[in-house]
């Protein structure tokens, strides 16, 4: 049995979707579970839509839910002739008042929550779209909601999976024996009240591998825009090469990095079943992409470079001169994981310690105020955090040059360096 998913970029448009169906006709004889997140940017316009409820800007909501409607609609339109009277406009229409029902009244229920039950929608109209034109196409398969198979707690915004519960509830939910392929959103899963949460921003990679490991998968594939896992964002870094094998080890320090090629908790259920992971272009399906997978030998990789922009670098200090030891660096990382800042890099000093977090407007903030109550705090914003693996002198030179750099760190593997934003 195989895992594929497929991310944003390769549902962004009717065009996007047909190649998708193209690649899953090719293996329509294998046993397949296909997770698919929401289309294009839809999740960061889902984003805004619930900023401006929040904010009790209704009409502005209103404008925006509209946007959102009326692309997937036009999709769904392109995909299917023009025709107005096809199921699946109904469907959609649907979903868009459900949508519609989570942005009225009051949000009172914190904004995580109110998060989750909104922007979750992408995934669940993004696969109804694709089922449709699947079963238009004569792929047989059977749409299944990832929230009856992935049980998770509470933690809104950052689900945590029971993995116990969720392999009852998959083996259930996917039997191999009545249809060969399931269609399954990715990102989102469900709580044992019935309520949606979300599994971190761009989870739906972490979807495919929990998904992998809960039903003893063969192999996963995660096709994106690329043509695997390259050595830099070819974006920024115009001599990026392609990495044929990673070992999983270097992959999981990648992802921590903030390489955005592989979300950072999908490597652990890949490795711990021994699971390979293929990293494909959806745009050239029949090239080899890469491979992440165990390695009993040392793998020899080229320099690595990993960009992270929008950072703040923090600087906490004790206001009664008081060393920094095990028990306030214990209430700093409780109120870090209070407001779910995560620690990109960190460095301690006497009297001082210093974070570079990511410049999450809405958490960030709140943290920063509670710690203030113990703490002097001072912070640089508009930073990047640039990761070079693997590293040569040359290349330090090259990429930092006369850039000011705010906090630095070098091991065998690793140079890290927080800098101003060119």
């Amino acid at each position: 049995m195989h895992v594929f998913k497929f991310g944003g970029a390769s549902v962004k448009s009717a065009e996007a979707i047909r190649n998708l169906a193209t690649i899953v006709a090719k293996y329509s004889a294998e046993n397949l579970v296909i997770v698919v997140s929401a289309m294009a940017k839809t999740t960061n316009e889902l984003e805004v839509a619930l900023k401006h409820w929040v904010d009790n800007n209704l009409i502005s909501k209103e404008i925006k839910l509209a946007e959102i409607e009326q692309f997937h609609i036009n999709t769904a339109l392109e995909l299917f002739n023009n025709d107005a009277q096809h199921l699946l406009i109904a469907e959609l229409k649907e979903l868009f008042i459900q949508l519609n029902d989570q942005l009225k009244g009051i949000p009172s229920k914190g904004y995580d929550f109110h998060y989750d039950q909104v922007v979750s929608f992408g995934e669940l109209i993004s696969t109804r779209i694709v089922s449709h034109y699947l079963s238009y196409m004569g792929i047989s398969h059977k749409l299944v909601d990832a929230r009856r198979c992935l049980r998770s707690d509470a933690s809104y915004r950052e689900g945590v999976v029971d993995e116990f519960t969720s392999r009852i509830l998959c083996q259930r939910e996917f039997n191999f024996s009545t249809v060969n392929i399931f269609l399954t959103q990715g990102f989102i899963a469900g709580t044992e009240g019935g309520t949606t949460t979300t599994l971190g921003r761009e989870g739906s990679d972490y979807s495919a591998a929990i998904l992998a490991n809960l039903l003893d998968a063969q192999d996963a594939t995660i096709w994106k825009d690329v043509d695997g896992v390259l050595s830099a964002d070819p974006k920024i870094f115009s001599n990026a090469v392609k990495l044929n094998f990673v070992p999983y080890q270097e992959a999981i320090e990648l992802a921590y990095c903030g390489a955005q090629v592989i979300h950072p908790k999908t490597i652990k259920p890949l490795q711990n079943k021994n699971i390979p992971l293929y990293v494909k272009s959806f745009m050239s399906p029949d090239a080899s992409g890469s491979i992440i997978a165990h390695s009993d030998t040392p793998i020899k990789l080229p320099p690595i470079i990993v960009l992270k922009k929008n950072q703040v670098l923090v600087t906490l200090s004790p206001r009664d001169f008081s060393f920094v030891i095990e028990d306030c660096l214990s209430k700093i990382f409780a109120l870090l994981y209070k407001h779910k800042v995560k620690v990109n890099m960190l460095h301690n000093s006497a009297i001082n310690f210093t974070v570079c977090v990511d410049d999450d407007r809405l958490r960030l903030p709140q943290a920063l105020d509670e710690l203030k109550l113990d703490f002097v705090v001072r912070y640089n914003r508009n930073l990047e955090l640039l990761t070079i693996r693997h590293y040569t002198s040359e290349l330090i030179d090259d990429l930092v040059g006369n850039r000011t750099v705010y906090l630095q760190q070098r091991t065998r593997s690793s140079a890290r360096f927080v800098m101003d934003s060119v």
